[in-house]
């Protein structure tokens, strides 16, 4: 028997039957956050004057791009029509192709899962994937359409495409506008009805999966976890099972908004344990927690490890944030278990590191939180996918950073990744979707239409294109209305060239990009074009130069600041005018000789973005 607050305030008795886990999973933009706002607001949990929008969305950068990022836990108390008390536990998904990752590590707790449709825009791609990792967990789907109350609603038609595209009962499905809370009171009950409590050994040794953790500066590393077998309370030893490092836990608790602090958490339950770990290195996501003295005789299985596919070097704009940076990265590496790092250095910009990626939006998200939650202002090279290339002695080599290619003299061949991409539009869309794929130099594979006027298009196309601005390119050509989803197809052969950049001669390592050939010379005049604006103007002539190997393939000239030595001749013979400018040219040219140029961190981003 367990006890938790309640809305009321007073404990509520539970056991394990009355616990159910379950996540809320749907493309992006379908309406998950302002769900789990609904969703908590029935059940008391906070009072309506704290309650905001996206209240599990905490960070700023979720409120201003309106996206879920990372996974959130909250603990629902729940009283059904026969008056037994329940304890629901949503677990908040992201919706992004980008942070499947989170998805998948919320469903390794869950038993249940709430698909969740828009009413207007039916079955999407990444709709379709999280189904498939809910149905990998064999977990029990109950299907919501969403956004009933839009005059572009169309419930029949987003009806027949749940059970003919994701092959489940229509009979079952709930209709619920979230955003006017119509409908929404019947979910409670629905998750009672038909997601099975946690099937758990509550006797058992101690055995509990971390699936995701965060760092609070008075409190240490705070982790996040599901309980499967045994219990847990503040005074016991618990133990690592990867890194057997030991600790003796202070507090544990379930999240409701705030932390709310438990006397013991047992088996079926998610919550948090603190056990004041400041060695940050010691928690890993997907690790198991066990007791010290009584140990399980085997770790969980966890979830899939993740595969980053953009790779780009992060250095700290003042080389004195160097080991800040290396804080801070340790810190997030917590919070988002899918960043991948190692040190790197750079000539021009000194020590860094480069990291891995699951895709461009979690690129610019961790950039993001790394300059706002502490502080770091960040130089960022090129993103890059990885090649593998094959050397004329044989050798096979995977690189991602453009400083490791080799000469071109050395090269027998070089593959490239491929991806299988599977766009779902509107059929008006089809002449421009078909003509940005082919820009992107991708390929068409098939089409079929879902509905009459509803289209699954599906292309190959290189890893290294997608990585750019291709979903940008996509939203804009069928007006928001396609969606993208993709899977690595593996490596095809390519003409691959490193692309340099020689500014005042002397050669960045930090902007040289590897490039598809037919590419180089359009990028590097668009690339020429940025530095010459975000470079600043000095006392003699500034060339920026774009290059493949020792070919100059374009070129911007920063012209100098100029003092008129002449302004003192008032007529008379041109030959002292000459003397003067020829005095005036020496100069300069000793000048651009000794004078070094200071590329500012804006031009190192204006690479990045394409417009």
């Amino acid at each position: 028997m367990i006890f938790v607050n309640s809305k009321f305030g007073a404990l509520l008795k539970l056991n394990k039957q009355n616990i159910r886990n379950f996540s809320i999973i749907a493309h992006i933009d379908h309406g998950k956050s302002t769900l789990s706002d609904r969703l908590i607001q029935l059940a008391g949990i906070i009072s309506d004057r704290d309650m905001k929008d996206q209240i599990l969305d905490s960070m700023d950068i979720e409120r201003e791009r309106g996206i879920t990022i990372k996974s959130q836990t909250v603990s629902l108390p729940y009283i059904a029509k026969d008056g037994t008390e329940y304890l629901l536990n949503l677990i908040d998904t992201p919706g992004h192709v980008d942070f499947s990752y989170e998805v998948s590590r919320a469903l390794a707790s869950c038993e249940g899962a709430l698909i969740l449709v828009d009413a207007s825009q039916g079955v999407e791609a990444q709709t379709l994937a999280n189904l498939y990792l809910a149905m990998e967990h064999d977990l029990e789907i109950i299907p919501v359409i969403n956004k009933i109350d839009l005059p572009s609603a169309e419930i029949d038609w987003v009806k027949d495409q749940i059970e003919e595209d994701l092959g489940l009962d229509i009979e079952d499905v709930l209709q619920v506008s979230a955003k006017a809370g119509t409908g929404v009171d019947k979910i409670f009950q629905s998750i009672v009805d038909r997601i099975p409590a946690p099937d758990v050994n509550e006797t058992g040794s101690f055995r509990a999966l971390i699936f995701d953790s965060h760092y609070d500066a008075f409190r240490g590393t705070i982790v996040h976890f599901r309980i499967f077998e045994g219990s847990v309370k503040p005074g016991d030893k618990i133990q690592f099972m990867s890194s057997n490092a030991q600790y003796k836990v202070e507090e544990v608790g379930l999240f409701q908004i705030q932390r709310n602090p438990q006397k013991e958490l047992v088996a079926g339950q998610v919550g948090y344990f603190i056990a004041g770990i400041k060695n940050i290195s010691d928690v890993s996501i997907g690790d198991t927690v066990t007791m010290k003295d009584k140990r399980c005789k085997k770790a969980m299985s966890g979830f899939r490890e993740p595969t980053p596919v953009v790779f780009s070097s992060m250095y700290p704009v003042a080389s004195d944030d160097y080991e800040e940076l290396t804080e801070a990265l340790e810190k997030l590496k917590l919070n988002d278990a899918s960043l991948i790092y190692e040190k790197d250095s750079s000539v021009a910009l000194g020590f860094g590191y480069r990291c891995g990626f699951l895709g461009l939006l979690h690129l610019e998200v961790v950039q993001e939180r790394l300059e706002r939650e502490y502080n770091i202002s960040l130089i960022l090279t090129s993103p890059s996918v990885q090649y593998e290339i094959t050397r004329t002695d044989g050798e096979v080599k995977i690189i991602d950073n453009p400083v490791e290619y080799p000469d071109p003299a050395e090269i027998s061949k070089i593959r490239e990744p491929f991806i299988d991409a599977s766009i779902i539009v509107p059929d008006k869309y089809m002449g421009n979707v078909m003509q940005v794929c082919h820009e992107f130099r991708g390929v068409s594979k098939n089409y079929q239409y879902l509905t009459s006027n509803r289209m699954e298009m599906k292309f190959e196309l290189p890893l290294a294109e997608v990585v750019y601005e291709f979903y940008d390119r996509l939203k804009s050509v069928t007006q928001g209305y396609g969606s993208f989803d993709y899977d690595i197809a593996g490596y095809q052969e390519t003409d691959l060239v490193k692309l340099d950049f020689l500014i005042n001669g002397e050669r960045v390592d930090a902007l040289s990009q590897l490039i598809h050939r037919d590419k180089s010379v359009a990028r590097a005049r668009v690339a020429c074009k940025k530095l010459r604006e975000e470079i600043p103007r000095q006392q003699f002539k500034i060339p920026i130069q774009g290059a493949i190997g020792g070919k100059i393939i374009s070129r911007e000239t920063i012209s100098a600041y100029r003092k008129d030595v002449t302004a003192k001749c008032y007529g008379g013979d041109i030959s002292r005018k000459r003397k003067l400018l020829e005095k005036q040219k020496k100069g300069k040219k000793r000048m651009k000789m000794v004078g070094s140029v200071e590329i500012p961190q804006s031009a190192f981003l204006s690479i990045l973005k394409n417009d």
